[in-house]
């Protein structure tokens, strides 16, 4: 997302370089002049314009399906690893409450035995803390690669919309202070990408 968004900085510098016309040698007294004639007010406003318009990424997650889709995910992911940890501490927790119980009513006749719970234990607690870091790196790694999904849907969209717009930039919200709300262009772009995803969805 953020290689999408273009700095308000880069943007200043863009408007200043377009700005900036050539004084082709002459003294700063004639630039002056020349700069107060009709003809240098004629070439100032010739001078070329960049237009941009502005996609709020907040209402972009919130109504685009894929997102959508892959938040519900998100949460679901997170959700799994919550319940194995529960179930394994339960799991853990009632076998050292056994190997307690068994010890305090001498159930064990050898010591042998005790260390043979005990190791059991170690190990239940071993195996639940590799399975839970494997499940958690897992869900990390799918995460991962569905936030890339994310952006290249946005971006290759974005793109093909523009190709027929001619657009100079399209920028998200948060890239600058302030934007003209009449160069939003969010609606459109929320709308052609669940119409994409919906019809690659009706194909499956």
């Amino acid at each position: 997302m953020n290689k999408l968004a273009i700095s308000a900085s880069s943007l200043l510098l863009s408007l200043m370089a377009l700005s900036t016309t050539s004084c082709n040698g002459t003294s700063s007294t004639e630039a002056v002049a020349d700069a107060n004639t009709p003809t240098a007010a004629a070439d100032s406003d010739s001078s070329p314009s960049i237009n941009i318009r502005y996609i709020d990424s907040d209402s972009l997650m919130t109504h685009y399906n894929l997102a959508k889709d892959f938040q519900e995910a998100s949460m679901r992911a997170v959700s799994k690893i919550e319940g194995a940890r529960q179930s394994k501490t339960t799991e853990i927790q009632k076998f050292a409450a056994a190997i307690e119980q068994k010890g305090r009513s001498n159930g064990y006749l050898t010591e042998a035995s005790y260390n043979a719970d005990m190791q059991k234990l170690q190990k239940m607690q071993s195996d639940a803390e590799n399975y839970l870091a494997n499940l958690s790196r897992n869900t990390e790694n799918e995460l991962a690669q569905q936030q890339l999904q994310l952006n290249d849907s946005i971006e290759n969209y974005i793109k093909i919309y523009n190709a027929s717009k001619g657009y100079d930039a399209i920028l998200f919200k948060a890239a600058g202070v302030y934007f003209n709300p009449a160069l939003d262009i969010t609606s459109e772009i929320i709308e052609g990408l669940n119409a994409r995803y919906n019809k690659v969805g009706d194909a499956k």
